[in-house]
Parts: C-alpha cells; structure tokens; sequence
C-alpha cells in the first residue's frame, strides 16, 4: 500500500503539472528574469498546486483503507488540521504567485496554518530530556510559541533555497525520505504514508522542474513543502530527548545552514533580514564555476549526507552524537568559509587554523 501511494501520487503529479502551467499563464502566475534570477525567459509558476492536488487526491484515495489497519487513527476529522493548515498554506502561495504579496501577510499566512495545526490538531513539543542537565525541560506556555517558530521557521527555510530548477524539490524529497526511512523504523506508519505520497507528487513534479525547468513551483510549491516536512518532522520527534529533538535539524541540515548564514549575512553587512540578495549557496557554487546541473546535484549530495547522518544520529549514543553534531558543526563552518556563504571575509576557523599552522 505505501508503494502503491507513492505511485499513485507520482502519475498523478506527472499529469497534472502541465495543467498547472496553462494555469498558471492564465492567471498571470509568472516569473520575469532580472538580476537575481538565473532563468532569461518567461516561466509559469505555481506549480506547487500541481503537487499539492496530487497529495491531496492520494491522500483521500489511501487513507480511508489505510486507517482501518490503524485503531488510533481511523477518523478522518483527526486529521482534518493537517489537510486545512495545507489548503491555507496552499493559497496564500498562490496568491503570492500571482499579485506578489508583501511580506507581512505572507507571513501571517503561515502563522495561521501553524496555528491550525497546533491549535486544532494538538501538535505540540511539550519538553524534552536533557542529557547531563535537569532531567526534563518542560515548555510550559512558550510549548505553542516554539511549536509554531519551528513551522514557520523551516516553511522559509524551503522558500529561501528554492532558487534553482528542481532544486527545492529535490531537497525537500531527499528530507522526506529521511522522514519516511526514520518513521518506518519507529513504526509510524501514517508519517512513513503522508511522506512517501508527498516524495511521488514531488518526483513527479521535478520531471518538468529538473533543468532546464519547464516550471517553477514557485511559492504555492515551497510554502506547501516546507510546511509538510515541518509538521511531519515534529509528529514523528515531538516530546522525546533532546537527542532526537535534534534530528530533524539534521535532516534540514541544507535549508537551516543556508537561512542561519543568510541571516548572519545580512546582519554584518547591516542589511534588513528580509532583504533578499544574491549571496545563497547555490549563488555562491555556481560563482565558484559549477554549472547550474552540478551546482543542484552538489547540493542533492549534500542534503543526503545530512539525512545519512540524521539516521546514524538517531541511534548513537549520548557521546556518539555529541561527537557528531561537532563534527558535522565544525564541517558546515569550514564548508561556509570556504564558499563565502557570508562574504569573502569571513573566514575565522581558515584564519585561525591557518595561523597556528605558520612556523
């Protein structure tokens, strides 16, 4: 049956896209090149709708079948959250991708599909145990204010990367199998479902998004997967150790580290948060001569050792996954300094290890 979804999902999505696009052309939904964008010519976006129409009609198709096996979730209306906070997320990409909306009601967009699905659905990170320190740490008051950061937080953490053809798609699919690989080992059998009709939709979609592009998913598709793989991620690692409260910031390992620099970017050089640039790391590869192709396939590669270590992290012990989580801290650093992910200046650890080095 989770083969099957996965398929279903997959030729859906196949079929679907080119209806999108014509759609998406109708109602003016398009990106026009300018200087930050890398595509010279008119494309259709909001292919995103093509996704989450393939998700959607999957998930009704399965999930009536699929809940009998599960006595803990066989109503539907349990799961009615995750479905609303999607439609809403859903809209408002479309609406940006077709009137370009400000950023403030974008913004409370994604707080009102986060408040949907904590509110109403009880998704919540209550506490966590803590290694070497107080046993637990409960949340108390801020459990609702942390829970929805985390939502909105990895929602723009897709938004911001997807700057290339099939390049939010294939991260967000590399996430989502992490996602599907961990569940399936814990016995989360829904997680492992919605994930693998979310990664078929998705593939299905990048046939025509893979360069060269024939559409964008524009912010209808980044918006919907971030706030797919945000929920998942939390439903499938809420209240446990801190330990595996931070596997899922593994398994965004790209998206994370790509916000986290831009953010430090733009504060060093005294620029507004949100102000958008042209200094991402698929700016930055394809500055240091990769071609558009590699520059997708580098960053593919390095969202799976992100999930790779995600999976190995989640069995290691309290030290091995110190070690880990040092090791990995230690890479992105030397990896961002390298590629000038901040500026060309910002070199620290290089400065440093160069130093003590000299004779």
């Amino acid at each position: 049956m989770l083969i099957g979804a996965l398929l279903v999902s997959f030729l859906l999505s196949i079929f679907l896209t080119p209806f999108v696009g014509k759609l998406a052309f109708k109602l003016g939904a398009t990106d026009k090149p300018n200087e930050r964008k890398v595509h010279s010519k008119v494309m259709p976006r909001m292919g995103g709708l093509a996704i989450f129409l393939s998700f959607f009609i999957t998930f009704l198709l399965f999930m009536n079948d699929f809940w009998e096996q599960l006595p803990l979730m066989n109503d539907f209306w349990e799961q009615l959250p995750l479905l609303v906070g999607a439609l809403v997320i859903i809209l408002i990409g479309m609406a940006d991708d077709i009137f370009e909306l400000r950023a403030a009601p974008k913004f409370l967009g994604q707080v009102l599909a986060a408040l949907i699905i904590v509110l109403w659905g009880g998704l919540e990170v209550e506490f966590i145990n803590l290694p070497f320190f107080i046993d637990t740490l409960e949340f108390g008051v801020l459990s609702i204010p942390i829970t929805i950061l985390w939502i909105v937080s990895i929602i723009n953490a897709i938004n911001l990367i997807d700057g290339l053809d099939g390049l939010a798609g294939g991260v967000s699919t590399i996430a989502l199998v992490t996602i599907a690989t961990m569940a399936l080992i814990k016995g989360d059998l829904f997680v492992a479902m919605v994930a693998l009709i979310v990664i078929g939709s998705t593939l299905g979609f990048l046939k025509y998004n893979f360069h060269p592009a024939k559409i964008f998913m524009g912010d209808t598709g980044a918006l919907f997967l971030g706030y797919i793989i945000a929920v998942l991620s939390l439903q499938g690692f809420k209240n446990v150790t801190m330990i595996s409260l931070i596997v899922p910031i593994i398994i965004l390992g790209v998206p994370i580290s790509d916000t986290f620099f831009a953010i430090i970017r733009r504060v060093i050089n005294k620029q507004p948060i949100s102000a958008a640039d042209k200094s991402h790391l698929h700016h930055c590869l394809i500055n240091l001569g990769f071609t558009h192709k590699q520059t997708v396939l580098l960053i593919y590669a390095l969202a799976a050792c992100f999930g790779l270590a995600a999976i190995i992290f989640q069995f290691a012990t309290v030290w091995g996954a110190l070690i880990l989580v040092t090791g990995l801290l230690l890479i992105i650093e030397i990896f961002v300094e390298k590629i000038g992910l901040v500026n060309s200046n910002y070199q620290p650890l290089l400065k440093m290890l160069n130093f003590k080095n000299k004779p």
